[in-house]
């Protein structure tokens, strides 16, 4: 245990352009903190478990595929607890709390700012930042990765909602 408390935090942070939305057309795809599941793709599921503005606190979970030699899929799922929501500067903050992937500790800010360029805004930018305790079986590079690539697919999402809307 003493070692365990000794490690050092991680810490890490993603970053996604969309080239055209601002974000006043994107922060209200964020702002509803129980709707990720529509940006996010790997994530199947997020509720309103319960409480209000900061407090709130969301259900999420992803099945993964059966394995190859056969079997059910496994559900992972977390409780995170909305910390701050400040849409003046466009950010959330929030927390893991009761989960089944690990995490004992993993807090997580995302914010969306403009993409400044020659004389007008070009776009916008959504990051992703994090700090966590370690989690066994990864590495922090693996879940900067993993964030990585979820929040390009996040974007992506939300780029197609908003040319389509």
């Amino acid at each position: 245990m003493a070692a365990e408390a000794d490690e050092p935090k991680w810490e890490g942070k993603a970053t996604a352009k969309l080239h055209k939305p601002t974000p006043q057309q994107v922060w209200p795809l964020l702002e509803d903190f129980c709707s990720f599941h529509n940006w996010l793709p790997t994530i199947d599921t997020c509720r309103k478990v319960e409480g209000a503005q900061a407090g709130l606190v969301r259900y999420c979970a992803a099945t993964l595929p059966p394995p190859p030699d056969g079997g059910d899929g496994v559900v992972k799922w977390c409780h995170e607890k909305l910390l701050a929501m400040d849409p003046t500067h466009k950010l959330l903050s929030y927390e893991v709390l009761e989960n089944n992937m690990g995490f004992k500790s993993y807090k997580s800010t995302i914010k969306v700012t403009a993409i400044e360029g020659g004389d007008a805004p070009n776009g916008c930018q959504i990051e992703w930042s994090f700090l966590a305790d370690p989690v066994e079986g990864l590495s922090c590079d693996d879940l900067v990765d993993y964030l990585d690539i979820s929040l390009q697919g996040m974007a992506q999402n939300m780029e197609k909602a908003l040319e389509s809307s």
